[in-house]
């Protein structure tokens, strides 16, 4: 697929409202709400309101998604299609949908450890699962993480490629990651509620990996369902 990485005013049919003070989140809301996107990325939006559920195939790069993915990201899922102030987290547009990281490291799985030189994966996660995924609506389902295969003897890339094959058969009946449901914060400011603070005040880890109540990580949060 081609697709241009990198979002700019070219996104919108016409011209601007604002071209003076360009704002591509507001600029694209507006030409979202007003049927003038280009033509590429409503056709990408359209798959993503037919689907079901939708998997990221990628290799990590520099710890995140590659150049042509994040454009993908940064211009599909604009205001307006993809959230909005009022539907977002739990609350939001996809909520009905199931999302998913599919994905090969250049790095053994130890080194993604707590205690490897990469650091622990569930914190690398955290900011493509609950900031894009989740943040859209999205019910995450844990990652497909392929291990440093180029590092792999080919009978290991074969069980990898087996398992993953196993795992898609069941797919959309896997239950999704655990992220705090949006009423769980305040209105305002956006923190947590006394009452839920409270009730989590006593226990050894924190809620999730971004919002740790300054606690040790809860293992395993973004890697595995039930977490």
């Amino acid at each position: 697929m081609t697709f241009k990485a990198t979002a700019t005013a070219e996104d919108i049919k016409g011209d601007v409202k604002n071209a003076e003070n360009f704002s591509y989140l507001e600029e694209t809301r507006l030409a979202c709400e007003e049927g003038k996107l280009s033509d590429d990325i409503t056709k990408e939006q359209s798959k993503l309101t037919e689907a079901d559920l939708v998997i990221f195939q990628f290799p990590m790069y520099w710890f995140s998604v590659p150049a042509i993915m994040k454009g993908w990201i940064d211009r599909v899922l604009t205001s307006g299609f993809a959230f909005s102030k009022e539907k977002r987290y739990s609350q939001g547009v996809f909520k009905d949908k199931k999302a998913m990281l599919s994905f090969t490291t250049g790095s053994l799985e130890s080194m993604f450890s707590s205690t490897g030189i990469n650091g622990d994966m569930n914190v690398t996660l955290w900011p493509l699962q609950n900031g894009i995924l989740h943040y859209c609506g999205f019910q995450v389902v844990a990652p497909q993480v392929f291990w440093a295969p180029s590092c792999a003897t080919p009978e290991a890339r074969g069980c990898m490629l087996e398992g993953w094959r196993t795992r898609l058969q069941g797919l959309l009946e896997e239950k999704p990651l655990s992220f705090i449901p949006l009423d769980c914060f305040d209105d305002k400011a956006f923190q947590l509620k006394p009452e839920v603070h409270k009730e989590h005040d006593s226990k050894e880890f924190g809620l999730t990996v971004g919002i740790h109540l300054g606690k040790p990580l809860p293992p395993h949060s973004q890697m595995k369902a039930g977490c």
